[in-house]
């Protein structure tokens, strides 16, 4: 049976998954991305409020205003759990 609520909102804990994978991905170009970027990549309007615990749990570094990179924490997580969906 199809889903039935198909408008239910995302969990954030797999959006947060979603943005670490996204910054980890091994064949996947830009390694330095921009919060806005990062939004539009997994259509969410406020990618700010994703990324900041991100920083915070020091899996994502920010560089600059706005441009962020995956720390070597995020790397070995990703190394360690592989990327379960």
């Amino acid at each position: 049976m199809p889903d039935e609520n198909p408008t239910r909102a995302r969990d954030f804990g797999d959006m947060e998954r979603d943005v670490v994978y996204l910054l980890t991905e091994p064949d996947r170009l830009p390694t330095v991305w921009s919060v806005d970027d990062i939004g539009r990549e997994i259509e969410y309007r406020d990618p700010e409020a994703i990324v900041r615990p991100l920083c915070g749990a020091g899996l994502l570094h920010r560089i600059d205003k706005g441009f962020v990179i995956a720390t070597p924490g995020a790397y070995h997580l990703v190394a360690l759990v592989g990327h379960v969906i």
